[in-house]
């Protein structure tokens, strides 16, 4: 397929994104920008959320990780499903209550400023990292596939991405977001399910093919539970889904700004619960789908350059090289879907979380905070793409997975702080919260370097539960006493 009509095509994509802002944000103040004035239609919220939390990355990695790891992922999903209870129940009545913008607002109350601009930090370093890290990856999979062809150095691209996604977040902010993050959900999993079809029927499957096809595969396992020391441990994987929800949902602004745009707090649960429980049939699509792509694979002959169909390779080379251009499209489209609607929301969070944690919003007028936030979105967004030119300078894959591991050492201290706020009623020595945030993660990477030098034993996202332990029990040992 020409390069240039796949260009048209992305262009054409992100119209519909504009004209949908066009019509969503008219008139929007900050509040709306904030919060869509607490009118958000909780259906539309759970839809976009679903679509919003599964990034480029996840699109293109989780149908490869079949190859490796057959379907246990699965019983992280479920841990997934336990954690947005918790938060349906404890965290959303909590924020609702205190009529919270900003959830880190929580820890200025409960402890303090200086505890207070910690969570804060932590979250805008983890956020900004992590979502230059997934964009870099979809940028680096449109620049291979289109741009590359027409000449356009990759930092142009990089630029143009993210000044098209500034042009629809900027003025409407989540009251746009909720709208365009359910349009680009809706793109994404119609494309998912169109792949899956047009693979099967490539196969010759029907409907029950496909599942006996799915059920009879060495690549099926859901469930470990003999190796204790394998990462893939049914334990670890649903304490660890349940713990990292709940950090990376219930503690996270980005994710959280779009419950609180809820009209109150019985229409934010149900949102929460719905989509939650959402999750466990969208990621058996994916796996289900890394399943039939590795089946065609095997049926056509697996080339002889077999990095070529690892892991992450896997989606993208069956549907760039293998399927014909229904299939590239389909794919180019979910891989947008999924990698815009994490960034748009990503970049309203991160400018609402400087404007009101770090810039503060007291005592300023309607007129001063729209300019205030305004410049700092338009910061944000130039951050991140001089971010994503940095990866793609350094290209090399283990850093990429570095960032992506620092990134989530950032959560623990979180757990912790919001753990020690919720289950003990001590206050702090609030100016020395900064340092235990700090060398709990240190101490953590330290642990789990131990653990795999003298025991041979691989720590993986229960890292997390270590992290929060050690970020509680240091503010443990600086409570005040009476």
């Amino acid at each position: 397929m020409s390069p240039l009509l796949i260009f048209i095509i992305v262009l054409s994509y992100f119209g519909v994104l504009l004209v949908v802002s066009f019509f969503t944000s008219r008139n929007v103040n900050n509040a709306g920008f904030f919060l869509g004035n607490k009118k958000s239609p909780w259906y539309i919220v759970a839809i976009g959320m679903l679509g919003s939390s599964i990034s480029g990355v996840t699109f293109i990695s989780v149908p490869g990780w079949v190859q490796t790891t057959q379907m246990t992922y699965l019983q992280m999903v479920l841990g997934f499903v336990a954690g947005y209870v918790v938060i349906a129940h404890v965290l959303l009545p909590l924020y609702y209550r205190l009529n919270l913008t900003s959830i880190y607002t929580y820890l200025d109350l409960r402890f303090g400023r200086f505890s207070y601009k910690t969570g804060a930090s932590f979250f805008l370093l983890s956020r900004s990292i992590g979502s230059a890290a997934r964009l870099y990856v979809v940028a680096n999979v449109l620049q291979i596939v289109i741009f590359n062809q027409l000449n356009i150095p990759f930092w142009v691209t990089v630029i143009v991405t993210i000044l098209l996604i500034w042009l629809y977040t900027f003025k409407g902010g989540i009251k746009t977001i909720i709208w365009t993050d359910t349009l680009q959900t809706i793109f994404l999993f119609t494309a998912l399910i169109a792949t899956i079809i047009i693979v099967a029927r490539e196969l010759g499957l029907d409907f029950s093919g496909i599942v006996s096809t799915i059920n009879n595969s060495e690549m099926s396992k859901v469930f470990e539970f003999k190796d204790w020391r394998s990462s893939q441990h049914f334990l670890k994987q649903f304490l660890s889904g349940a713990f990292i929800t709940i950090v990376m949902t219930g503690l996270d602004q980005d994710v959280m700004q779009k419950n609180l745009s809820c009209r109150n707090i019985k229409e934010a649960k149900r949102n929460m619960l719905t989509y939650g429980v959402a999750f466990l049939p969208a990621n058996l699509l994916f796996l289900s789908l890394g399943i039939l792509l590795m089946t065609f694979v095997n049926s056509i002959g697996i080339p002889a350059d077999l990095e070529r169909i690892a892991g992450d390779n896997l989606y993208p080379y069956v549907a760039t090289t293998q399927l014909g251009p229904v299939v590239l499209i389909l794919f180019l489209i979910g891989l947008m879907a999924s990698a815009y609607s994490s960034a748009d929301s990503a970049l309203a969070a991160l400018t609402t979380s400087f404007t009101v944690d770090i810039i503060g919003i007291k005592n300023k007028t309607e007129q001063q905070i729209k300019k205030t936030r305004t410049w700092v979105h338009l910061a944000i967004s130039f951050l991140m793409a001089i971010m994503i030119i940095v990866f793609n300078l350094v290209n090399e894959k283990s850093i990429i997975n570095a960032i992506y591991a620092i990134a989530g050492y950032t959560y623990g201290p979180l757990l912790g702080l919001y753990a020690f706020g919720l289950f003990t009623k001590y206050k702090v020595r609030d100016k020395i919260v900064p340092i235990i945030a700090i060398l709990s993660p240190i101490l953590c990477y330290l642990i789990s370097y131990l653990l795999k030098k003298y025991a041979d034993y691989n720590t993986g996202y229960e890292l997390l539960l270590l992290n929060g332990f050690i970020t509680f029990m240091g503010l443990w040992a600086i409570r005040k006493m009476g």
